[in-house]
């Protein structure tokens, strides 16, 4: 049998988004034979500890990381709305204990200087606390999947290698989801 890992899954900790309580997400992923899990909450990683704990003592593989809300711009630009002032979606996921430090180091810079309205990262940060991370596009709120769905293919491409440079190969991937909505097929 093919293994499969959810590598992107909100709990309670995502406020307003996620409902599944990591207690229920272990317990299902273990009846269900799944060796690995991992846990991206929305901009931020209060749950990583009991998840991390939580699996370890179910004989299931976590994978610890995290939704971030990744500036348009520069995370300290703090003027301007909610919708003016734009923010994409990235999943960002630790692959070992550097990994997980930068993801640390990811989410205190965007609630210490790149809070306005949501927790955000930029590419300046992203830049310098990358190793030991792999990287997902997210779902059709990230970057790269808004820029297809405006028809900018050459503009998601360009942003799909700069990620890659970024993270290197092998590092960052082109996430695919089928919710039934007409946007993901």
């Amino acid at each position: 049998m093919t293994e499969f890992v959810h590598l992107h899954n909100h709990t309670d900790y995502s406020l307003l988004d996620g409902a599944m309580k990591i207690d229920d997400m272990v317990a299902k992923a273990k009846s269900l034979g799944m060796t690995s899990i991992a846990i991206t909450d929305h901009g931020n990683m209060f749950g990583a500890l009991n998840f991390y704990q939580k699996c370890k003592a179910n004989d299931i593989k976590p994978i610890v990381g995290c939704e971030f809300y990744m500036a348009e711009g520069s995370r300290k630009i703090k003027t301007g709305t909610e919708f003016g002032n734009k923010y994409y979606h990235l999943i960002l996921l630790a692959k070992d204990n550097t990994g997980y430090k930068n993801l640390m180091k990811l989410n205190s810079a965007s609630y210490i200087d790149g809070f306005y309205y949501k927790p955000r990262i930029d590419f300046e940060v992203l830049e310098k606390y990358h190793e030991g991370l792999v990287c997902s596009s997210a779902c059709i709120a990230g970057v790269v999947p808004k820029l297809i769905l405006n028809g900018k293919l050459n503009a998601a491409t360009a942003m799909a290698m700069r990620f890659n440079d970024i993270f290197g190969k092998g590092n960052y991937f082109l996430e695919l989801q089928n919710h039934g909505i007409p946007e993901e097929m």
